[in-house]
């Protein structure tokens, strides 16, 4: 499995693909657009990658962190989305707008990423939800904060966090740091919590 890549981008070609020489061998990678618009306009640098191997060929696709390529392998467990469409969700939305989308149903803003319809969005925020969910529920038993103690924004903001690749303590914990220092709002309060990760 090749995860991560650091190189020279030596081509560029259209929907987010090019090409990253490293070591001698030249990496087509199709990017999300983060990651694209960062190698190119730097000419190069570092992307964490997956790598599907299919019927059809064999594909490499970027990211622009690691977080944003834990979101992907959340994208493509879900039905119907397939890496392709992982990569075009990613594209139309920031990763934090996207955490926030699924942590609060909003179908709608979903809806508006192109290529991406109003039944796959909607799978996309159950089957995502659920599968957070049972993250939190297997770190509860461990001491963390339950979530049934937190007020609606306050577990949403926990999701949503959980989706960007913290664990259930950690989301958990900042969460309530954000809330006990005044923080309203799902927004606000996952703001206020991704500083505490800074």
């Amino acid at each position: 499995m090749i995860a991560y890549l650091k190189g020279n981008v030596i081509h560029v070609g259209d929907n987010n693909v090019l090409v990253l020489e490293n070591g001698g061998l030249g990496y087509e990678i199709t990017c999300s657009s983060a990651a694209f618009s960062r190698l190119v306009m730097a000419k190069g640098g570092e992307v964490y990658t997956y790598l599907a191997v299919r019927e059809d060929g064999v594909f490499l696709y970027g990211f622009d962190s690691y977080a944003e390529k834990n979101m992907f392998l959340k994208l493509i467990t879900v039905s119907g989305v397939g890496p392709k469409m992982g990569i075009t969700v990613l594209s139309g939305m920031s990763l934090n707008d996207l955490a926030f989308a699924i942590a609060a149903s909003d179908i709608k803003s979903l809806s508006k990423i192109k290529g991406l319809g109003k039944k796959t969005a909607e799978r996309i925020v159950l089957e995502l939800r659920e599968a957070i969910g049972e993250v939190g529920e297997s770190s509860a038993a461990k001491g963390a904060t339950p979530i049934s103690k937190l007020s609606n924004d306050g577990e949403d903001a926990i999701i949503a966090l959980m989706g960007l690749g913290y664990t259930r303590t950690q989301a958990s914990s900042s969460v309530q740091a954000a809330i006990e220092a005044g923080a309203k709002g799902l927004e606000n309060i996952i703001r206020e919590a991704l500083k505490r990760f800074a």
